[in-house]
C-alpha cells in the first residue's frame, strides 16, 4: 500500500501557491486537493498520479489557506496530509513588479509566441513556444461568457492546453504567464473566436462534427468502451479506449450535486481520468 509522505507550499504569490509533495513508498492511480475559497466554499483540484507538483490558482492576497492532499489507489482514498499558507500581499497583475537588477539570473526564461491551434464551439486549444529556459508551471487567464475571470494552471513541462466550456461563436481574450521561482514572466496574449455550435455525438466525451465525407482521412479515430473502474464515496475513475487514430485531446462533461453543468479537460494521450 503506497505512503504518502509531506506536503509543502514552495511557492507563493498573491492569487497562487503551489504545492509540492512526498509518496516515499509505492504509487498512487490520481491525488486530490481540497482547500476553501475566499468565500469558504470548497474546492476540489484532481492531479494525475504521476505529478508531485501543482500549482493552485485564483487565490486571495494576504489570506490564509489550509490544503489537504489525499492519495487515490484503487477504491480506497488515503491521507489527508495538510499544510497552511498565506498567499502574498496584492501585486499589479499586468505589470509584475521585477526583482532588482543583480538578482536576475542571465538563464531567465523566455515566453515565445501564443496560438490556437484548435478552435471549435465550446472549446480553444492553445499552444505556446519557450525560445529558451524552463518554466516552473503555466497560467492561462481569460473571462467566460458571464464576464467572471478564470485561471487555467499547467504544467511547466506543457506546451499546450484546452479551454473548455466556452460558448459558441464569441471572442476570446486569453493571457498566458510563466512562473520562474518565486517571478511570474508575461504575459503574452491572443484573440480568438469560438467556432459556431457543433453536435455533441457521445455522452461525456466529445468531438467536433465531422468533414464531409471526402474530406474525411482514412485513419480517422475511433472512440471505444467508457468505463468506471474505481468508485469512492468522493470520486469515479473513468477509462475509456480509443480502437483507433489518436486524439488531440477529451472532454469530460457531467452535472454536480446541485445539478450545474461541469467540464473536465484530459490530455489527447490519456485514458483515464478521475472526477473529483
Amino acid at each position: 500500500q503506497p505512503i504518502l509522505g509531506e506536503l509543502t507550499a514552495p511557492h507563493v504569490t498573491p492569487e497562487s501557491v503551489q504545492l509540492e509533495w512526498s509518496v516515499p513508498e509505492g504509487t498512487f492511480d490520481s491525488f486530490t486537493v481540497q482547500y476553501k475559497d475566499a468565500q469558504g466554499q470548497p474546492q476540489v483540484l484532481p492531479v494525475d498520479g504521476g505529478s508531485r507538483r501543482v500549482t493552485v490558482p485564483g487565490l486571495s492576497p494576504s489570506r490564509r489557506y489550509k490544503f489537504n492532499l489525499y492519495g487515490v489507489w484503487g477504491r480506497k482514498r488515503l491521507g489527508p496530509i495538510s499544510t497552511d499558507a498565506v498567499t502574498g500581499e496584492g501585486t499589479c497583475r499586468s505589470c509584475p513588479s521585477p526583482a532588482p537588477q543583480e538578482e536576475e539570473p542571465a538563464s531567465q526564461p523566455i515566453l515565445g509566441e501564443l496560438t490556437a491551434s484548435q478552435v471549435t464551439s465550446h472549446s480553444i486549444q492553445l499552444e505556446w513556444s519557450v525560445p529558451e529556459g524552463t518554466f516552473d508551471s503555466f497560467m492561462v487567464q481569460y473571462r467566460d461568457a458571464h464576464g467572471q475571470a478564470q485561471v487555467l494552471s499547467v504544467d511547466g513541462d506543457s506546451r499546450r492546453v484546452t479551454v473548455p466550456g466556452l460558448s459558441p461563436s464569441r471572442r476570446y481574450n486569453f493571457y498566458l504567464y510563466g512562473t520562474f521561482g518565486q517571478k511570474r514572466v508575461g504575459p503574452i496574449s491572443l484573440d480568438t473566436i469560438t467556432g459556431e455550435d457543433v453536435c455533441w455525438v457521445l455522452p461525456f466525451l466529445s468531438i467536433a462534427a465531422p468533414a464531409p465525407r471526402k474530406e474525411e482521412p482514412p485513419p480517422q479515430p475511433r472512440l471505444g468502451e467508457l468505463m468506471a473502474p474505481h468508485v469512492t464515496p468522493e470520486s469515479v475513475q473513468l477509462e475509456w479506449s480509443v480502437p483507433e487514430g489518436t486524439f488531440d485531446s477529451f472532454t469530460v462533461q457531467y452535472k454536480d450535486a446541485q445539478g450545474q453543468p461541469q467540464v473536465l479537460p484530459v490530455d489527447g494521450d490519456s485514458h483515464r481520468v478521475t472526477v473529483p
